[in-house]
């Protein structure tokens, strides 16, 4: 008899085959095969919220193949993701197949690699049933949260909204961000640079930091005139030469959060897109000769732990590629967070010999940029600090105190592989001449220039995820959810790559935390998240954790169910009068946002939607600019947003009125063409072939860069019903859909 191996995932069966051999049968659940019912809440709130799962809807058969192969299997072991969530799954696995039998067990591997699973299969053990209660703790909170708040918001504000758990405490810090920024008030402040030149060049440039031995601070034209009169004249002279030698560190091997910030700084990918290419090099690519195999280590992760017998691979390369001199003598440690769960190991390669160059051929574009980003990451976390020489130059002018700093890398250890990005740009220190006390300088220019205090920022994904993982909110499988769930909403919408609150988001958020303040409190839900760890410990009972949040959660939903009134923003008057009976126009909100309309309603109903303010293409939003040139002028094409949604314009409108539709960056499996979004006569989002007449492939549903497993074509699509979320193949004799794959975490609680 054969063993039975269940993994999440088809496309590890392939890699897994070829380490197992034929003594196994590999089968996928493809996800979660039961979970709470989607058309009502599923959780027994009298009865120690004893959740009712069920088989999800379409799963029937997946299950029913996994236990006809459990039943004539000798041994059956349970492999979905080493997580909480894949926990569950198993878990939920198990109970289906007879798990108590004996022959049932679960097995985890941090890799897929023929050493990790083969290691996993020998050390089976039992199912954790910590890890699975902390999993439905979350779960059943976010249940609570998402089913019992949504009507509220729906009878309250707009039929449609949703809430959850955690995305909401994040739309908390953008609207506050926002407030913070609508608040600011800038303050003028100048600068007086110098460009001076000793004996020897290059020119530099020194700042004023003194007068008369206090800090200089110029707040407005009239201070920054008297100050250059009075260095008219003035004799600059070196006074002061500071040099030290400092060395700086490489940053830790990826864990999701830095993965992600990262990703997003160097390679523009959003959070979403980073774990699913992230998914798909763990799970296992094909590489020449090789065959399938898993490239990283598991992706979802907060440890920056590092195994051993990667480090000594990391050391050969090192020295061998580098050379002696950029080999500590042990492998550097670093440290984990003190609410690291520790399960698995930072993000690293399987392999360090795989290097990127030699994967070129092997990987699309995408999972190349992030395969080298975690390389050289990783490679650069094991190397010696590099040796930096920062000056610092003090020059006297009588009364007056510049400063000139530089930095010269002495040895660029690490520094030769990988540099961090950072989120906020800072002034350059550039290289200095040789300069010595006494030296007197030649001036080439004195230069005051104005400023202004600047707002604080806009968070990013790099920034608002950083800001997440330091409150505590949130953990590694839920971040990419988090973001992609406030956009969804339209509680944020995106300016440039920044998080902007919407109007309806602000409205939702102000509500939530007048009425649902421990709901929103950032601590509460930090505590939360610690709760949930120790629940995974085994240090709490699930029940209890439940209890604590919901007695209070359900007084207050209560409540104002009963005794809050519709909530909705003011309208904003306007300086024209109605065409059709004279009364002022305002500026009402509705259900789909903003739009003008007449006060005289509903005597007059005369409307018009905000877009018709609007300039070429009635956009209302300032356009983001893109790479792409423009086919007629060559000049930069940005997105605008028209009555249709959005296209690609070009910048020199309305000089060059060339557009075209947005392409999904998916190909026509027809003849090749740019797939793009379009829409129909009545508004409604479809996808098709940009060469259109010449190509008429077209489809309601969102194209996904997925191979069918079934049939080989080359794309998959998104279908999206209040039954269902699957991925179906779009060739109509094929039949094949999966459940669409989520990162773990918390749901986004449309229900």
């Amino acid at each position: 008899m054969k063993s039975l191996l269940i993994v999440e995932s088809p496309a590890k069966v392939k890699t897994l085959s070829k380490f197992l051999g034929k003594d196994f049968v590999i089968k996928p659940s493809v996800g979660h095969v039961k979970d709470l019912p989607k058309k009502e809440l599923g959780v027994d709130t009298e009865n120690n919220f004893l959740p009712s799962y069920v088989v999800i809807e379409g799963k029937q058969k997946v299950l029913r193949e996994l236990k006809k192969s459990a039943k004539s299997a000798d041994k059956v072991f349970l492999a979905p993701d080493p997580d909480r969530e894949g926990e569950a799954i198993a878990w939920h696995i198990a109970e289906e197949i007879n798990g108590d039998s004996g022959k049932v067990m679960r097995v985890v591997f941090n890799e897929i690699t023929e050493r990790a699973v083969t290691e996993a299969i020998k050390h089976p053990r039992k199912l954790n049933m910590n890890l699975v209660d902390a999993q439905q703790a979350r779960r059943v909170l976010d249940r609570l949260v998402g089913y019992k708040l949504s009507p509220l918001l729906w009878r309250k504000v707009r039929r449609g909204l949703s809430a959850g758990r955690v995305q909401s405490v994040a739309l908390r810090l953008v609207v506050e961000r926002e407030r913070e920024i609508s608040a600011f008030r800038p303050v003028e402040y100048w600068s007086i640079t110098a460009n001076l030149e000793g004996s020897i060049p290059p020119p530099f440039d020194a700042r004023l930091i003194e007068v008369k031995g206090k800090k200089a601070e110029i707040g407005n034209e009239s201070e920054a005139a008297d100050i250059l009169e009075g260095l008219k004249g003035k004799e600059f002279t070196v006074s002061k030469v500071d040099k030290k030698s400092r060395k700086r560190s490489p940053a830790p091997p990826f864990i999701t959060s830095t993965l992600q910030q990262e990703a997003s700084r160097k390679l523009r990918f959003a959070a979403k897109k980073t774990m699913f290419v992230a998914q798909k090099l763990y799970e296992g690519l094909e590489i020449g000769t090789e065959g399938s195999v898993g490239l990283i280590t598991y992706m979802r992760t907060d440890s920056v732990r590092v195994a051993k017998e990667a480090e000594q691979e990391a050391r050969v390369f090192i020295e061998k590629e580098f050379g002696k001199e950029y080999l500590p003598p042990k492998s550097p440690l670093y440290k984990s967070k003190k609410s690291s769960q520790d399960a698995h190991e930072a993000i690293r390669p399987t392999s360090i010999f795989r290097t990127p160059s030699s994967l070129k051929s092997n990987l699309s574009g995408d999972e190349l940029r992030l395969y080298t980003l975690i390389w050289n990451r990783f490679i650069a976390s094991q190397m010696n600090p590099a040796e930096l020489e920062q000056t610092s130059v003090d020059i006297a002018a009588d009364a007056y105190n510049f400063r000139a700093t530089g930095t010269v890398v002495k040895f660029p250890g690490f520094m030769k592989v990988y540099v961090e990005g950072v989120d906020t740009a800072t002034e350059d220190e550039g290289l200095l001449p040789s300069l010595s006390k006494g030296d007197n300088l030649k001036t080439h220019s004195i230069v005051p220039k104005q400023h202004f205090t600047q707002p604080p920022p806009r968070y990013t994904e790099p920034t608002l995820v950083k800001e997440l993982e330091a409150r505590g909110i949130g953990r590694p499988s839920t971040y990419a959810t988090i973001l992609s769930t406030i956009q969804d909403r339209k509680y944020v919408e995106r300016d440039g790559g920044r998080f902007i609150a919407t109007e309806l988001g602000m409205v939702v958020n102000d509500l939530l935390v007048e009425r649902f303040s421990e709901l929103m409190d950032y601590n509460f839900t930090a505590k939360m998240e610690d709760d949930l760890d120790k629940i995974a410990e085994g240090a709490f009972k699930w029940a209890d954790i439940v209890n604590v949040f919901y007695r209070p959660f359900d007084k207050h939903l209560a409540e104002a169910m009963q005794n809050l009134e519709r909530v909705r923003p003011a309208d904003i008057p306007t300086n024209e009068l109605c065409d059709k009976c004279g009364k002022p126009m305002v500026i009402k909100w509705g259900k789909h946002g903003r739009f003008v309309a007449c006060t005289g309603y509903p005597d007059c109903k005369n409307t018009r939607p905000i877009e018709a303010e609007a300039g070429a293409g009635g956009q209302t939003a300032e356009p983001e600019g893109t790479d792409e040139k423009c086919s007629k002028c060559g000049a930069p094409m940005v997105i605008k947003a028209g009555k249709f949604g959005k296209f690609l314009a070009c910048s020199k409108y309305p000089k060059c009125k060339t557009t075209r539709p947005l392409s999904t960056g998916i190909k026509c499996p027809e003849d090749g063409g740019d797939i793009v979004e379009k829409r129909s006569k009545r508004g409604k989002l479809f996808f098709g072939c940009g060469n259109y007449p010449k190509c008429s492939f077209a489809t309601w549903y969102k194209p996904v860069k997925k191979k069918c497993p079934k049939c080989g074509a080359e794309i998959l699509a998104e279908k999206r019903t209040k039954k269902e979320e699957v991925l179906i193949c779009l060739n109509k004799s094929c039949h094949y859909k999966e459940e669409m794959h989520t990162d773990s975490g918390e749901e986004a609680a449309e229900e």
